[in-house]
Order: C-alpha cells, then sequence, then structure tokens
C-alpha cells in the first residue's frame, strides 16, 4: 500500500483495473455534517482502500476507516470519546438498475454521469451511519448511577364510575 492524500473523487473502475490502493488521511474539520452530528472530533479519519474486481468482474472497493469523536452522553450531559471503526465493501452502480443483481457481499454506491464516486461523502456517510442512535457512557463510567435516575413511587390511579353504568340501570328497568 501507498501512503497517499487521498482523493476525494476517483473513477473505482479505472482504480480496479489497475488494482489501486489507498492509505491516508482525511481531515476531520472538513466533514461539516460530522462536525454538526458530534460535540467535537479528535482525529482525522484515517482510511485504507482497495480497488479490485471479483470472479463475476464486479467492481468493488473495501477497506477500514478510523475514527474519535466526542459525543454527549444523553444521561448526564457530560462528553465522552467515542472510537469509530467501520469495515466497507461497496460496488459502484449507475442509477438503480444495477441494484437487484448485486451481490448481498456489496453495498451499492452510486457512481455519476462521469461514472465517479464521491469517496469522500460515501465515507462520511459511513462514519454518521456508524454513530449510536442515543448516545451514552457505559454505566459504570456515567456519573447518574441507576438509583438517580428514578424520581419516586408512581401512585395508582383513583378509581372511576363506569360513565355506562346509568345505562345498565336503563336496561334494567
Amino acid at each position: 500500500m501507498i501512503n497517499v492524500k487521498l482523493p476525494k473523487r476517483l473513477d473505482p473502475v479505472k482504480s480496479a483495473q489497475k488494482l489501486s490502493s489507498y492509505e491516508g488521511i482525511y481531515v476531520a474539520k472538513d466533514m461539516l455534517r460530522l462536525n454538526d452530528m458530534v460535540d467535537s472530533i479528535l482525529s482525522d479519519v484515517s482510511v485504507k482502500v482497495e480497488f479490485a474486481k471479483d470472479a463475476q468482474s464486479l467492481t468493488y472497493f473495501q477497506g477500514t476507516l478510523a475514527v474519535q469523536v466526542m459525543l454527549v452522553c444523553q444521561r448526564c450531559n457530560q462528553p465522552y470519546p467515542h472510537d469509530v471503526d467501520i469495515e466497507f465493501c461497496f460496488s459502484p452502480v449507475q442509477g438503480s438498475e444495477q441494484d437487484e443483481t448485486l451481490p448481498d457481499a456489496y453495498e451499492p454506491v452510486e457512481v455519476d454521469d462521469h461514472g465517479e464516486v464521491d469517496l469522500f461523502q460515501v465515507l462520511e456517510d459511513e462514519v454518521i451511519l456508524a454513530l449510536p442512535i442515543v448516545a451514552l457512557h457505559a454505566e459504570e463510567d456515567c456519573s447518574v448511577k441507576a438509583q438517580d435516575m428514578s424520581f419516586g413511587k408512581i401512585e395508582p390511579e383513583p378509581e372511576r364510575k363506569n360513565p355506562f353504568a346509568v345505562l345498565k340501570e336503563l336496561k334494567r328497568d
């Protein structure tokens, strides 16, 4: 693998023909959507990606990415570091016509009119999807304990008269 500055856009078919592989980083401050979703990004996004063709001559690219972000715990409102480590495997498709024939091992990624993929955006999407739905510390690390989350006992609802009891009396008459 060659350690290079990763391109933001590339042609996956040409890269697969050359059996290209890249190892490098994307600058975290450029990921604006990710910046909006987390408290802060603690490291640059390190990426390893390899392009190839499989036995069916389908173009694909696979790899890993890692980044450390700071999330805010929804229990105690304190920031905590969270590591995001992802393995991905994509196959480029033009529109949605090839989505049905694509093997399950590959996630489809749409190419533009020039046959290029916005790798930067695809990987930013993967990081966003890998974030937890509800950010929480591990319970033993959180400053709010289980006994602090209890707010007293709920009293039982007082029993009310049945509003249809009057109709029952009419039926008897």
